[in-house]
């Protein structure tokens, strides 16, 4: 089962022509429509299900700075900028609390590579502070647990995923954009090898810019143009309990995270436990990926299932006039893992026994995006003109989501890019750069 997800209404008309089409309503299509918007340009967000369905809504709901790495910084310093400004902006909350995440563990290891990570916060301005073994038992007291050490992200904080997509969505539409949810984009209309339109199930939107924020679903759109994106989505579980006792605004154990609702319930989640299906697609990116599941997922499992035949990465062939796959899937709702979700339970009840009653409300499953290195692709195609990609959270994407769409739209406006878009170009994958993972 889903979260419970804010739901906005649909703008009735299928606008004729656009200065931008942003495909995908997740954190990254809701927040490049707005900030496209906000300057000026006409905008049609247009997403196959629900704004905010997928991925956007069925995370833990961290926005941080700390830990990320040094690619993803200085967007990560514009994200939190964002979040900070959208309440105001919008006149309406997103959901976002600047309360700090604290971070313990008892691994040596874990602990040396947070520290080493300090030297890199430094120079980004980064609001981190190390703490003591004492003080990591002060601010997460876990039972039976010795922690070496932890970490405080002071100006670090946390969305409301139910919410937020959809609320900035709403935002964009203060600034004059158009929403279109159940409007699957089934392709483009291509002249002279430049973009002139989008296709959609509901009629054809005129346009010359057209940015694919589809999330998941990012790399089979481009493969229908011969765009090559590098893409692969891995299967992860959380559970929500209901209003509970107040243990914390976002922990973080090596067993479990909990991050606390704005109703007062808890987001449970166990970092790296992954299910990585067998899919066409994940075959044909296979040797690319490898590397980046060895480094950052500590449990995967493998599985064959319906997304062998069915979704984002099954074989597919379709056109303008066809029923397309995006149709065939609304909203991605996988079911969670029965396995996960006693792995969750039992983390966090055996170190917080506060919560051992307490009623589980709902749990659910969800792909996340993720790309070799594990850094978002936000750039424009080298064989469309005019077509722009901004995709490949990688588990980390709600956070910076804002900040992605926020160069997004910088990049499709040519405007002047808020920061060096140079690492998030989609062609390093193909210009011989070494492929480096990067950090959680």
């Amino acid at each position: 089962m889903s979260p419970v997800l804010k739901r906005i209404q649909s703008d009735q008309e299928l606008p004729a022509k656009a200065d931008v089409v942003v495909i995908g309503g997740g954190i990254i299509g809701a927040s490049a429509a707005f900030f496209l918007a906000e300057r000026g340009l006409s905008v049609a967000l247009i997403e196959k299900g629900y704004v905010g369905g997928e991925q956007s809504s069925r995370n833990w709901g961290w926005c941080r700075r700390q830990n990320r790495d040094e690619r993803e910084l200085p967007l990560s310093g514009v994200s939190m900028q964002a979040w900070d400004q959208f309440a105001a902006k919008i006149d309406e909350d997103v959901g976002f609390r600047q309360c700090g995440l604290f971070y313990a563990t008892d691994n040596p290891q874990q602990l040396a590579e947070w520290e080493q990570w300090l030297a890199l916060a430094r120079q980004f301005n980064v609001n981190t502070k190390m703490l003591t073994a004492r003080e990591a038992h002060d601010r997460v007291p876990a039972q039976g647990r010795r922690w070496l050490g932890g970490v405080h992200s002071v100006d670090d904080g946390k969305g409301e995923p139910a919410i937020a997509a959809p609320t900035i969505a709403n935002g964009a539409r203060k600034f004059g954009a158009t929403i279109h949810q159940e409007c699957a984009a089934r392709g483009l209309d291509i002249v002279n090898g430049a973009v002139a339109g989008v296709i959609t199930e509901k009629g054809i939107i005129r346009s010359q810019a057209v940015l694919n924020a589809g999330g998941a679903w990012a790399s089979l759109f481009c493969r229908q143009y011969g765009v090559q994106f590098p893409q692969a989505s891995v299967r992860q579980t959380a559970v929500r309990t209901h209003p509970t006792t107040n243990l914390g605004e976002a922990i973080y154990t090596p067993e479990c995270s909990l991050t606390r609702r704005l109703d007062g319930s808890y987001t449970l989640a166990v970092s790296g436990r992954a299910t990585l299906d067998i899919t066409p697609q994940g075959l044909r990116y296979a040797r690319w990926f490898m590397p980046m599941f060895l480094k950052r997922l500590k449990a995967v499992q493998i599985g064959v299932g319906r997304s062998m035949f069915h979704g984002p990465e099954a074989l597919a062939s379709w056109n303008g006039e066809t029923l397309s796959p995006f149709e065939r899937i609304r909203v991605l709702d996988p079911r969670p893992s029965r396995r996960t979700i006693a792995a969750i339970l039992k983390g966090v009840t055996q170190q917080f026994p506060a919560l051992a009653g307490t009623e589980i409300a709902d749990s659910w499953g969800a792909y996340v995006d993720c790309t070799p290195d594990a850094v978002p692709v936000i750039s424009a195609s080298d064989h469309v003109k005019g077509l722009y990609l901004a995709a490949g959270g990688s588990g980390h994407g709600f956070g910076i989501g804002p900040g992605i769409g926020r160069l997004a739209a910088d990049l499709v406006a040519n405007d002047r890019p808020c920061v060096d878009p140079t690492p998030f170009r989609l062609s390093r994958f193909f210009d011989g750069s070494r492929v480096e993972v990067g950090g959680l």
